[in-house]
């Protein structure tokens, strides 16, 4: 790989985050010493200071051969849904908390995408979660994830009733607080709050986690990825809703049918060679953490 693999490079910033313009500025004034032809995204543009800038609509950046995202895990996950299509590779500076997708260091912007630029990387395949809604004989929402689909009650003070199945096979009827449905991306996030499994990202699995089930002995389950999930909302259940990635709502009626499964399309993410999958389980998740290790 050589730069010229990367001539034209997309820039897309959080919004209503003034902490990360100096990574925003890092990052423009890198790509072009890399003499990398940039586009900024109109509204990230609209977070830089008097620059030579090339601001452009988010439709424009499916031009670009590379789109660097500055911001969080979040932020990656809107680019996937509205990239994963065009099939850029994306690659993350992390301003978030987690950085189990954005991995670039701000402190390091220019060294680390001087090594992506050069070859000193890889392509990561993550897919996405497809989930459509029915209603009656019409479809009345679709979306997809990279993370997860939730189907919740919808409040804190009441459950829902559901019937789930698995390509076509009866599974169980449960009365909870709602389903997590979650790709290996998603099991480090909402999923491993809710006490489901963490997969590696090459897994092609998908998890299904129930949320505080009125029965002792529910457990998460991990299918293969090309199963086809089914849940039916019960006759009685109102105001229940569905999420991607808890960026995308709607709501739904008693008796819609939300049907979920893999995507057609993956997310390309850039991760430099030497990161590793279980080191940020490590710094991220504590599990450097020793019992009984003495400090005195």
């Amino acid at each position: 790989m050589t730069t010229s693999t990367f001539s034209r490079v997309g820039i897309i910033g959080r919004q209503g985050n003034p902490l990360i313009n100096d990574s925003l500025e890092a990052v423009h004034a890198a790509l072009r010493r890399e003499k990398c032809e940039v586009l900024v995204e109109a509204e990230s543009a609209s977070m830089l200071r008097d620059y030579d800038i090339h601001s452009v609509s988010r439709e424009e950046i499916r031009s670009c051969d590379l789109i660097v995202v500055v911001g969080g895990d979040g932020s990656i996950l809107g680019v996937a849904r509205d990239f994963a299509q065009s099939q850029i590779p994306v690659v993350g500076v992390n301003r978030g908390s987690l950085g189990f997708l954005a991995d670039i260091s701000p402190d390091e912007i220019e060294k680390q995408l001087h090594r992506v630029l050069n070859g000193d990387c890889r392509f990561e395949e993550h897919f996405l979660i497809q989930q459509t809604v029915h209603r009656g004989s019409d479809i009345a929402h679709e979306s997809s994830a990279l993370n997860d689909v939730v189907v919740s009650s919808g409040s804190l003070s009441r459950m829902m009733e559901f019937r789930l199945s698995i390509d076509d096979e009866f599974v169980y009827e449960q009365r909870s607080d709602g389903l997590l449905v979650s790709s290996p991306t998603g099991s480090t996030a909402y999923s491993l709050s809710a006490g489901g499994p963490i997969m590696h990202p090459r897994l092609d699995a998908i998890a299904i986690i129930p949320m505080y089930p009125h029965t002792l002995t529910s457990r998460p389950i991990v299918v293969p990825g090309n199963f086809k999930l089914r849940i039916e909302v019960g006759h009685e259940t109102r105001g229940a809703r569905t999420s991607s990635d808890s960026q995308v709502d709607f709501e739904l009626a008693p008796d819609d049918i939300v049907e979920i499964s893999k995507h057609e399309h993956v997310l390309r993410l850039i991760h430099l060679s030497t990161h590793s999958f279980y080191e940020a389980c490590r710094s991220k998740l504590d599990w450097g953490s020793r019992l009984g290790l003495r400090t005195d």
